[in-house]
């Protein structure tokens, strides 16, 4: 019979380019003390969505076993993420009179019920119910009204929905892998939790996780959500674009990204050797060419970022400005994009582990993971998800739409 580890943790990130499990545990002094890694290329996902169960299965087989190699701790239990072209939100208002003229924590579920009451579309599902601010009787707002007095209390939230097939084939492929989900947790959100300071979400600033196939988006401000969005623009678009512009192979283009992409149209003397398309030799590409493609598609990114805000007056939340973060994010010259385009402060995210394994986890790539791990710490309580149990996708919702609250 395999050891058991009560205090270990373990963290799956099922990204559209990759799958990266964490394993990690609390020391006595509560620091964090991450003991394995384990990555491998995703080829299962689009956009975020499963498109083939049984390469999303191999795909995260092969990121645990590996993690479990290096850590030496079986691993049948984990808190994943989910993100993609799927998700939508909103924001939502709901009021109820308050019973026994003080708040209590009943008033506050029968608010947050009153304000998610609303019209979903046919195979979404909330995912979050995130409270932005509560008032009494249209005073001033409040963050937390428990105790206060007052006839009748009203609660302004955003609400994020999700398709409730792409989490449950999400929780699918880790089964078939041999892993039981303990927790699904918004990627945007866990990538915040290992990013940004207190300071930026208290004051407010905006998060961008951009990752291989979608870029997540989400406001901070008072502690709390303030909005969020997803922009089908990312990693694997900018190395499209390469391909089909340099003539070559998806992974030669993913290869010139990685080793001399830049969101640049200076003049350079660097000359790339570059493989041709079906192996029809060599072409020697001047860099700057490079950056011409890319700077093209980092604009219309943030182009697209700029509309969502304008559209819903959301920069004046962003008092601190933006974190870029996700494995995208270190595309060179991309803050500087960034920050022309958008026209405010722009700083790179990566979260702060103190990891010593020979590849550090203080990088944007390991923003998601490293979060998921943060939440699985403060909830290993959570009774794992068994898709074979009758309703387990309805406590797996109701379990979303509450954990944000305990998260911040």
């Amino acid at each position: 019979m395999a050891k058991v580890f009560s205090d270990i943790v373990v963290s799956i990130d099922i990204g559209t380019t990759k799958v990266c499990t964490i394993v990690a545990r609390k020391r006595s002094d509560e620091t964090i003390d991450v003991i394995g890694v384990g990555r491998a290329p995703s080829h299962g996902l689009k956009k975020g969505i499963v498109v083939d169960i049984q390469k999303t299965v191999e795909s995260i087989k092969t990121a645990v076993q590996e993690a479990e190699l290096i850590s030496g701790v079986p691993i049948d239990l984990a808190t994943i993420g989910i993100s993609g072209s799927h998700i939508r939100s909103f924001n939502s208002y709901g009021a109820v009179p308050i019973k026994h003229k003080e708040v209590q924590e009943n008033d506050i579920v029968h608010v947050l019920e009153a304000a998610k009451a609303v019209a979903i579309p046919e195979g979404q599902k909330i995912l979050h119910v995130l409270p932005q601010f509560f008032s009494i009787d249209a005073q001033e707002p409040v963050l937390n009204p428990r105790g206060m007095a007052g006839i009748r209390l009203e609660a302004q939230v955003h609400i994020i929905t999700g398709s409730v097939a792409s989490v449950q084939n999400l929780i699918c492929c880790c089964q078939m892998a041999g892993v039981r989900v303990q927790d699904v947790v918004l990627e945007q959100l866990a990538s915040a939790r290992a990013v940004l300071t207190p300071d930026e979400r208290e004051l407010g600033t905006g998060i961008l996780d951009i990752g291989g196939g979608t870029s997540d988006f989400a406001i901070y401000q008072n502690g709390g959500i303030r909005n969020t969005f997803v922009i089908p623009v990312a990693g694997n678009h900018f190395t499209n674009d390469l391909a089909v512009g340099l003539q070559t192979t998806l992974a030669e283009a993913e290869r010139v990204k990685r080793e001399y992409g830049m969101c640049s149209q200076q003049p350079t003397v660097n000359m790339i050797v570059v493989k041709h398309m079906q192996d029809q030799g060599t072409q020697l590409v001047n860099q700057s060419q490079i950056g011409f493609v890319l700077q093209a598609r980092a604009h219309e990114l943030f182009t697209f970022v700029k509309q969502e805000l304008d559209r819903d007056r959301l920069v004046r939340f962003m008092t601190t400005g933006l974190v870029l973060t996700g494995g995208s994010s270190l595309l060179s010259g991309l803050v500087t994009t960034a920050h022309e385009v958008l026209a405010i402060p722009v700083r790179l995210g990566a979260p702060k582990t103190g990891h010593i394994l020979p590849e550090s986890l203080d990088n944007p790539v390991y923003a998601t993971g490293y979060g998921l791990l943060l939440y699985a710490f403060d909830n290993r309580a959570h009774t794992p998800i068994d898709l074979q149990k009758a309703g387990s996708m309805v406590r797996v919702f109701s379990r979303m739409k509450s954990w944000v609250g305990d998260f911040f």
